[in-house]
């Protein structure tokens, strides 16, 4: 038998086994469960997080011999027709080659006819906004009012390009990226099945490569094994997909919050001289810091932080090195680098000399800190400050500021400043 890939091998057959869309898996069980199956859904969101399959699994809800059911049995001839695609009653058109009115006119013209062998005869429309602005006018009345029979599910990846007269009569679902936690643990339980032996830290390279996408993290595992066999080590991750360590990533943002410039130097020509792609350092630097700035806001909360318990304690860790005023500013300069690598004939120069701004930005007092400072040292009146020390025990300074009240123009000028700071008014009694 020809190979079959993981991604296809390990695709969601039920809604419990969607990864990261609780809310639409459960939206979706409680329309069946109440009877309220609407008409036409459109499912938007990234590519390889499960539009399709959603698509599959509530057509195999609908028609399986046991539906509508929120559990497809997966035996019948309906559920095993629809996983293999041959089903008479659910028809898979690609929208980006199937986008004319002719194409939209034959298929209004076979709806006529009803299922087959099913309750429900499912129309599912992939990339539905590649269809040209013809075939949506042309697709306007049929979907507003189908025979009661056909379900109309749409999928997209750019959710605006879809016309909103589209919109207004479809249900919509806006998927959203898998966390990084929920594909680890996803590509764990599949290693186990498939006898492969890889650590904890190369399941988080893959995932993070993956950038939300269950399919994208499947297909690199498939490589991955290809490559390797079935025993992989984070190193054979990293020099697949030239990503970088956890551990040298924060190692790096340490670097950046002690201010120790010659170690992100070092560090980026590690980085360079390894082939990593510097464009990718910055914009994973910028995920870090924005994933420290949340821990410093709400703490270890899973839902705010798409981290590992690993991660996490680094985070706990730096924590105290920073705050968030600086953690921002960081991030404004990694964004303002980032956007200007495309355009720089050096690359790295640009990404070290940013760094080591940030690491300014780290260590350097602020404004605000200044200020702090200044307050706290006229507010504290220390005993030794307060109490006269011995007349004795103090040698009286041949000039003293004392001496310029004599002028009357230093007088009046040191009057109208006193108590002031420049630019800050003292508000205190003394």
């Amino acid at each position: 038998m020809a190979y079959e890939g993981l991604a296809r091998k390990w695709r969601p057959q039920t809604f419990d086994d969607v990864v990261g869309q609780d809310h639409v898996a459960r939206t979706l069980k409680n329309a069946i469960e109440t009877g309220r199956i609407a008409h036409a859904y459109l499912f938007v969101g990234p590519r390889g997080i499960g539009k399709t399959t959603f698509a599959r699994i509530f057509a195999k809800s609908l028609d399986c011999e046991k539906g509508p059911t929120t559990t497809p049995c997966l035996e019948c001839e309906a559920c095993r027709a629809i996983a293999a695609g041959v089903s008479l009653d659910v028809q898979e058109i690609d929208g980006a080659s199937n986008n004319g009115v002719d194409q939209v006119r034959e298929l209004r013209d076979g709806i006529q006819f009803r299922p087959a062998h099913a309750k429900y005869k499912v129309i599912i429309i992939d990339e539905v906004h590649m269809l040209s602005q013809g075939a949506f006018n042309a697709l306007l009345k049929t979907l507003e009012e189908p025979p009661e029979y056909v379900i109309f599910i749409f999928a997209t990846t750019e959710g605006d390009k879809v016309l909103p007269t589209i919109i207004s009569r479809c249900q919509r679902f806006d998927l959203r990226r898998i966390q990084t936690p929920l594909i680890v643990q996803r590509l764990r339980y599949i290693c186990n099945e498939e006898k492969v032996t890889i650590p904890d830290d190369a399941l988080l390279a893959i995932a993070r490569g993956a950038e939300g996408g269950m399919r994208d993290a499947l297909s690199s595992l498939d490589q991955l094994i290809a490559f390797r066999g079935s025993t992989l080590t984070e190193d054979d991750v990293l020099q697949v997909f030239g990503l970088i360590s956890r551990k040298a990533l924060e190692n790096l943002a340490t670097a950046i919050l002690t201010g120790d410039a010659k170690t992100i130097l070092r560090l980026v020509g590690d980085f360079d001289s390894a082939g990593k792609n510097m464009r990718r350092l910055a914009v994973e630097l910028m995920e870090y810091f924005r994933n420290l700035l949340v821990y410093l806001y709400v703490g270890n909360n899973e839902e705010a932080i798409e981290a590992t318990p690993d991660q996490i304690a680094a985070y706990e860790k730096q924590a105290s090195l920073t705050d968030d005023a600086r953690l921002q500013q960081i991030a404004e300069e990694l964004t303002e680098t980032e956007s200007k690598m495309r355009y720089a004939l050096s690359v790295r120069t640009l990404l070290e000399m940013s760094l080591i701004r940030c690491s300014r930005i780290a260590t350097t007092a602020s404004l605000d800190d200044i200020l702090r400072r200044l307050n706290a040292i006229r507010t504290a009146k220390p005993a030794a400050l307060t109490a006269p020390a011995p007349e004795s025990a103090v040698a009286k300074p041949a000039f003293s500021n004392a001496d310029l009240y004599d002028d009357p123009a230093l007088k009046s000028v040191l009057q109208e400043f006193d108590g002031k700071i420049v630019g800050v008014e003292d508000d205190s009694e003394d």
